[in-house]
């Protein structure tokens, strides 16, 4: 019987020890290091306003914009149920494709990345986060809001929103207005010709 009890408490122990540990690791103070370094380290890329980008330039600041975003999570998002019905190699291609599009886009307007941010709450649950900011460029305050997600090494962005617009979830309502007039083959189609462009 004592066998037992002590056995028990010593379950209790190591359980608590780890969601001690699980505590620790999930904490506002990590997901926002990990942002404000992102954004410390596009600001110092982007360098002086006016400044021309090499195509290397260009390459290593669409890098670190987009290094820490879940394009899987955020195309299936996009692509909802579809997504699940789809080939392995299909869904492969899409996710790519995706991916292409989103990390083209994150370079079309440079100066947004020169904001100033301001973190106003990040809540967490479980493996789960939601980081809510403000971006103030020029005197005019944007809400930009993110969802975020622990995959087991480190916090990743599974989407993003803009005046709260998601961008996965807009994703979602045009690419579902496709599959339903014309077919997933005609979606692809048309990914495929935006990430050529």
């Amino acid at each position: 019987m004592r066998y037992l009890k002590n056995t028990f408490i010593y379950v209790i122990i190591v359980s608590a020890l780890f969601s001690t540990a699980a505590s620790a690791q999930h904490s506002p103070t990590e997901i926002k290091s990990l942002l404000t370094e992102r954004d410390q380290e596009i600001k110092t890329l982007l360098g002086p306003e006016g400044t021309e980008y090499t195509d290397q330039q260009r390459e290593e600041l669409k890098e670190i914009i987009n290094g820490v975003i879940d394009f899987d999570a955020m195309a299936k998002t996009a692509l909802e149920e579809t997504y699940d019905t789809i080939s392995a190699d299909t869904r492969t291609e899409f996710v790519d494709l995706f991916s292409t599009i989103i990390r083209d886009q994150s370079l079309t307007k440079l100066e947004i990345y020169r904001a100033k941010i301001t973190y106003n709450d990040i809540s967490i649950d479980g493996d789960k986060a939601l980081v809510k900011t403000t971006a103030e460029l020029d005197e005019v305050r944007t809400p930009v809001d993110y969802r975020m997600r622990y995959d087991g090494e480190e916090w990743v962005i599974t989407d993003m929103s803009i005046d709260d617009v998601y961008t996965a979830e807009s994703y979602n309502n045009q690419f579902q207005r496709i599959i339903a007039k014309r077919g997933f083959d005609a979606l692809m189609k048309s990914l495929r010709k935006r990430a050529n462009r």
